[in-house]
């Protein structure tokens, strides 16, 4: 896999990157990520990917690393108290 672009943001770190016939966006926001995938045939080229990653886009992307840090703290503070076959 390798880097094509990076998109600066104030907040996110964004690269995108090429492999398999696909372009995969990384959003990183601290210790999280997320990632999509989308089929080179599917888009016109990297600009139309990048038009793609709109303000809505990263609202929401927001929410979700909101939700995956709420997620994660609740899963550290049962460690020592669930196990995964309760």
């Amino acid at each position: 896999m390798r880097v094509i672009d990076s998109i600066p943001h104030p907040r996110f770190n964004i690269q995108i990157y090429s492999y398999n016939s696909k372009y995969t966006i990384k959003i990183e926001l601290g210790q999280f990520e997320q990632h999509y995938k989308i089929g080179e045939m599917d888009v016109m080229g990297i600009d139309e990917v990048k038009a793609m990653i709109t303000t809505e886009f990263l609202n929401n992307c927001l929410k979700r690393f909101v939700e995956m840090r709420e997620d994660w703290r609740k899963a550290f503070e049962g460690k020592n108290t669930k196990t995964i076959n309760d």
